[in-house]
């Protein structure tokens, strides 16, 4: 089996994310997918402003917004993989992110985000009429979050917030590997002699947090005239995928199904920036978080001697950028009016033995009068690999996003 999946990746031209750690988690969507936030490379944390959104490293962040902030994402993205001199290109398209706060003045900001943390996302199938064998593998598996936050700026020392958000994981998993043999050189009018019997292992699952309704992120925020730092703390927890095995024949007999719950311990994340602000409107912030990882990753595993476990090492993710803020005056000429971004970062995956480089431009631009804008990101980098289990990935992405600003539920002035 493993020599047919082997030939089946260097065969695919499919919609897929990362190929990496399929079994496991899948592709981690880095600090929720934030348009903005990619376009200087995932950097920024510690920056305040009503057109920076909710942060999911910082929610104490949001506590210095003045208006409603609305915002939703898109990713394109397209990637080459290479092993041993093989090769193959995926093609994805997603919604990592959507977010919403409101400001409530002396009594803090509320929001609420909906963000795929995890997806193992690939299908395509292979045929081979010499080896008189076909295969077909599909994996679907995303792992949401929604989650609502609180901040709230301190009464006496009004430049330091607090703040701290529930995320409630939910989800579903799909993980189909067929095997039968090609009868496509035989004619119809003999094809009733040969066996057509395709063996399917089939497993479908749920994700959910073990023991609990939540897992909680808490920051504090300090936001100064020409600097501001966070540091948050996000508490370890179990996810539990529950899973139903299914053998089939021909996809209509099936064997009894086999019941197995898959746990993988998350450690706890570190996070800490700082936003340096010099003539007004330009910004240099650098970001850093850690995890470290004291137990493998379960995988689907089952049958056709698949690896048991992914192994882990740190996670980490160091990130620089900058940022010129475009000018608030709607009079000012349009091109002073755009935000430009830059940055890039490394990024140590869960996943050991796989470091990734990366590189950012983006921009913001405002339309009318009223707060809204279409931000837009390009990223490239490579994923290196140091074992004989994964591929190296090339990736290219574009992002956007709509941003809306306004003060909703406040009199007009």
């Amino acid at each position: 089996m493993k020599k047919i999946l082997s030939l089946l990746l260097v065969a695919a031209v499919c919609a897929s994310a990362s190929m990496i750690g399929l079994d496991a988690l899948g592709e981690e969507q880095t600090l929720g997918g934030m348009t903005s936030t990619a376009g200087r490379g995932f950097a920024g944390g510690a920056k305040t402003g009503d057109a920076e959104g909710l942060s999911l490293s910082n929610p104490a962040r949001a506590a210095f917004d003045t208006k409603v902030v609305f915002n939703l994402n898109f990713l394109i993205e397209m990637m080459a993989a290479e092993r041993h001199g093989q090769y193959f290109g995926t093609r994805n398209v997603s919604l990592p992110s959507f977010n919403l706060s409101f400001p409530m003045g002396s009594f803090g900001t509320m929001g609420v985000s909906l963000w795929q943390s995890y997806a193992s996302v690939f299908r395509e199938e292979f045929q081979d009429s010499i080896k008189a064998v076909n295969a077909k593998m599909e994996y679907q598996s995303s792992v949401y979050e929604i989650v609502p936050s609180y901040s709230v700026r301190l009464p006496v020392i009004r430049n330091v917030s607090l703040g701290a958000s529930a995320h409630i994981v939910m989800g579903n998993s799909i993980r189909s590997l067929t095997l039968g043999p090609d009868n496509s050189e035989v004619s119809d009018d003999d094809a009733w002699a040969t066996n057509k019997a395709k063996i399917t292992d089939y497993v479908s699952g749920t994700w959910e947090l073990k023991n609990h309704p939540a897992y909680y992120t808490f920051a504090l925020q300090y936001r100064g005239r020409m600097a501001s730092y966070f540091f948050s703390y996000t508490m370890p927890h179990t996810l539990l995928n529950d899973l139903n095995y299914n053998f089939r024949f021909s996809e209509i007999d099936t064997l009894e199904p086999n019941r197995h719950e898959r746990e993988i311990k998350i450690p706890a994340t570190l996070a800490t920036g700082i936003n340096l602000r010099f003539k007004k409107r330009n910004n240099v912030m650098m970001d850093l978080q850690w995890r470290a990882w004291d137990e493998d990753v379960k995988n689907i595993g089952g049958s056709y001697s698949l690896d048991d476990i992914t192994e882990t090492g740190d996670d980490i993710l160091a990130s620089i950028g900058f940022q010129r803020d475009g000018s608030s005056l709607y009079y000012d000429p349009y091109w002073d009016r755009i935000t430009y971004r830059v940055g890039a970062w490394f990024k140590q995956w869960y996943v050991k033995n796989v470091d990734e480089f990366g590189g950012s431009l983006g921009a913001g631009f405002p339309l009318g009068r009223k707060g809204t804008i279409i931000d837009f990101a390009l990223q490239g980098g490579k994923r290196f690999v140091d074992d004989d289990h994964n591929w190296e990935e090339t990736f290219v992405g574009i992002r956007l996003g709509l941003m809306g600003i306004g003060n909703w539920g406040q009199s007009r002035r």
